[in-house]
């Protein structure tokens, strides 16, 4: 069965389709190269969600928002028009403040694009806060495959 929408967590991955429309290619009909950091933005949204981390609710209470703090990225085989792509993200550190986030870019058994994220928590003045209550231990579940009272696909 295909995965949800959302994705679906695999143990400790989280695992996002994408399809390849027109809209995504440029004029050599390869994949724009920032549309890349849109599918794994996606994806981490999207994982973040299945965790229940309600990052909408924590801004609107002002709590705060995550901000991308450093981005690193490598490309090595394009995407193209109606490939069918698989976002694959899995948590690499989670401090109070800030996580840090793996992710590649496949189709089928190739690897097209990785890319590493972190993002600090920050509150609506900017500066660096702590995440929210509950937060910091969801992300550590995901690292470590496991929430209490959920299956390995959360």
């Amino acid at each position: 069965m295909p995965p949800a929408p959302s994705g679906l967590f695999h143990g400790p991955l989280h695992l996002f389709p994408v399809r390849i429309y027109f809209e995504d290619t440029d004029l050599s009909g390869v994949v724009y190269h920032a549309n890349y950091l849109r599918y794994m933005e996606r994806a981490r949204s999207d994982m973040l969600r299945l965790a229940e981390i309600d990052q909408r609710s924590a801004n609107e209470a002002g709590e705060g928002a995550w901000a991308v703090t450093d981005l690193a990225i490598k490309y090595r085989l394009p995407a193209r028009l109606d490939d069918e792509l698989l976002v694959e993200s899995h948590m690499i550190a989670v401090r109070g403040a800030s996580v840090q986030i793996g992710q590649s870019i496949r189709r089928g058994d190739d690897v097209l694009t990785e890319g590493q994220v972190t993002a600090a928590f920050v509150s609506p003045e900017g500066r660096a806060r702590r995440q929210p209550e509950g937060w910091a231990e969801r992300f550590r579940a995901i690292m470590n495959a496991s929430r209490p009272g959920m299956d390995e696909t959360l």
